[in-house]
């Protein structure tokens, strides 16, 4: 999706002959079929397919430079800020990761992970929240279930690091961007 490019209802079909013409297209079978593109082998379109949401999230999981999972979905939150929609990305990412790590040590691909897996967020505040292990007024309202990466950064599953929005390869998941920067991130993602 081009960025700029702006949706609204005076796009709608106006007259009773467009809408005729819109009942004749299958809306939701082309839907259904751009998902199963973002979910499987396309994850460059999944912010275009879910552009009619507001708070859409995203996380890229890569193991020795390859891209083994990707998720972008609507956040079932409303989030406040931009920290707070970030620290919950983060939260969801941890639980994946765990789950990620677990997996590829029962497959016996390697016999330990020692070191945590790492998060990389844009976002200095939604760090710094994952590091404190208490809560604060800026933190307070955030659903408990989401202090679990608290949990998961203290026990060492994960760790939080710093990446620089422009280099943010979930993002490609998650806002229009330009042609270069989606061509970008689909490199960083090993897909051309």
């Amino acid at each position: 999706m081009r960025h700029g490019v702006k949706l609204s209802k005076k796009q709608s079909p106006k007259t009773n002959e467009e809408l005729k013409r819109m009942l004749d297209i299958p809306y939701a079978s082309a839907v259904g079929n751009i998902q199963f593109a973002a979910q499987c082998t396309r994850p460059d379109i999944a912010y275009a397919l879910s552009v009619i949401s507001r708070y859409q999230s995203g996380f890229v999981f890569k193991l020795n430079g390859g891209v083994v999972a990707w998720k972008s979905s609507k956040q079932d939150t409303t989030a406040d800020s931009t920290t707070e929609a970030e620290y919950i990305v983060a939260s969801e990412a941890a639980k994946e990761a765990v789950w990620m790590k677990n997996y590829i040590q029962e497959l016996g691909v390697v016999p330990s992970i020692a070191e945590p897996v790492v998060i990389f967020c844009d976002n200095n505040e939604a760090i710094a929240q994952a590091k404190e292990l208490r809560s604060h007024h800026r933190s307070k309202h955030i659903l408990r279930r989401y202090h679990l990466l608290r949990e998961m950064v203290g026990r060492g599953d994960v760790r939080m690091d710093r990446v620089s929005s422009a280099e943010n390869t979930a993002d490609l998941l998650t806002k229009p961007m330009s042609q270069i920067a989606h061509a970008q991130h689909l490199g960083k993602m090993g897909f051309r």
